[in-house]
């Protein structure tokens, strides 16, 4: 981190604080007088919210907004992913990903322009339906920064890849782009960014983070077995009620005593299950956990001691080789999403001449999961960088902060992003960021 902050120090001392060039005071105005337009988009998007691997709709916004600009385009790219692809002369390819999906949740936030949408989700019930993840800030952006750099295609040259990815938040979307042959049908990009909005940053600033910025995510499903019986009778049975409980907090060690205190690691069991009635001793129980890291080898690690924890505890319970656990990772896994160290340098350092560094904000990594990731893991090594756009009304993170009070976070019923400036500053950030890598 001491690299950022030097590449900052130089920027500030150089003069170079809100001093835009030519080009970008032109996406700057451009992005202010066409706010109208991306405001009316970002409310059409929040008002009719899809859930992941249902945005058919979604990518028919997407897909005409491209094609609209004069992007070749793909559909129904894995699942109804969009790609779009603009050639602009010799030069760099950037990548530029949103995703478009959103969550099973009724809205709380009594805006005007709140989402009353319901949907189907995979178990086949009707639920209400929310961008409670802010994928319709993302995908505003990501509109914007297309017009703005169409706008602008004068003055820079390369290739212009835009992605909108289908779901996300089930961890299945990139996944199926790459297996559908995304890399194969494009150009090879030179550098792939992101942005993610932030329930916790106020709108206008920019949160970065070189190397580590999001956590790989293994959802586990641990079958327990046992020998059931009379709950009168215990000693008759092999009680796999008993058995998961001693797992569970076999499994808090796994992360305080097994993986190096330096590593950050998350092992949760968020579902258990086993049983039927008050006075009955099940045959088997069942577990489902979170694991999350940064490390290919944490993650190994994190697996191997589970196997090795639930298989020794089952023989200690006295049950036969063919009653050992079943476990399971449900594939897709998310890998972790590491910042290119090179690339994120750069991009903080033209974002601190366009914004200023007091508006740019060094972010903590964090544990949750995003399958961005993917789009620097294939054969075809490309660099990669996300960052996050603040969301919140800046006088929201005051009071909640002189209150002592949280504020409502992604995934939540309340989270209410404030359009303008988080609309504005994101494409004008994807925008300095993508002009930065088309020009050299």
């Amino acid at each position: 981190m001491k690299k950022i902050s030097l590449l900052l120090a130089l920027a500030l001392s150089a003069g170079f604080s809100h001093a835009q060039s030519p080009v970008l005071k032109e996406v700057s105005a451009y992005t202010d007088e066409n706010y109208p337009a991306l405001d009316k988009l970002y409310k059409q998007l929040h008002q009719n919210p899809e859930l992941s691997l249902q945005e058919e709709m979604t990518a028919q916004v997407m897909a005409s907004e491209l094609r609209g600009l004069g992007f070749e385009v793909m559909e129904k790219m894995g699942a109804h992913g969009v790609v779009g692809v603009l050639k602009n002369g010799k030069g760099p390819t950037v990548l530029i990903r949103t995703d478009m999906d959103a969550l099973p949740l009724e809205e709380k936030t009594g805006l005007p322009y709140a989402s009353t949408a319901r949907g189907v989700n995979a178990a086949g019930n009707e639920v209400n339906v929310m961008h409670a993840c802010g994928h319709d800030i993302h995908m505003t952006v990501f509109a914007g920064t297309a017009r703005a750099l169409v706008h602008t295609k004068g003055k820079w040259k390369g290739t212009l890849v835009m992605v909108a990815q289908s779901a996300e938040e089930n961890g299945l979307g990139a996944d199926l782009m790459f297996k559908a042959g995304l890399y194969d049908k494009i150009p090879t990009p030179d550098y792939a960014i992101a942005l993610h909005d932030n329930a916790s940053l106020p709108a206008g600033k920019i949160g970065y983070r070189e190397g580590a910025f999001m956590a790989s995510v293994d959802m586990m499903d641990i079958t327990v077995f046992g020998q059931g019986g009379h709950g009168a009778a215990p000693h008759t049975t092999i009680d796999p009620v008993v058995l998961s409980s001693q797992m569970v907090l076999a499994f808090q060690t796994v992360v305080s005593r097994t993986i190096n205190p330096i590593e950050p690691a998350v092992v949760t069991v968020g579902s258990i299950h086993g049983g039927t009635v008050h006075n009955i001793i099940p045959d088997e129980v069942k577990l489902q956990l979170t694991l999350r890291s940064y490390s290919d080898e944490v993650r190994e690690q994190i697996i191997s001691s589970i196997r090795r924890i639930s298989k020794n505890l089952a023989e200690s319970a006295g049950l036969p080789e063919s009653k050992m656990p079943i476990i399971s990772i449900r594939d897709p896994q998310t890998p972790a999403t590491i910042n290119d160290p090179a690339l994120t340098n750069r991009l903080v350092s033209v974002l601190s001449k366009s914004f200023g560094e007091e508006n740019l904000v060094e972010m903590p990594p964090n544990m949750v999961g995003e399958d961005f990731s993917r789009f620097g893991r294939q054969e075809k090594e490309v660099p990669i960088c996300m960052f996050w756009l603040g969301a919140v009304d800046p006088a929201k993170v005051r009071e909640a902060e002189q209150k002592g009070e949280a504020l409502p976070s992604l995934h939540s019923p309340l989270f209410a992003p404030l359009p303008e400036p988080t609309i504005k500053t994101g494409v004008k950030a994807m925008s300095a960021a993508s002009l930065e890598l088309f020009s050299r």
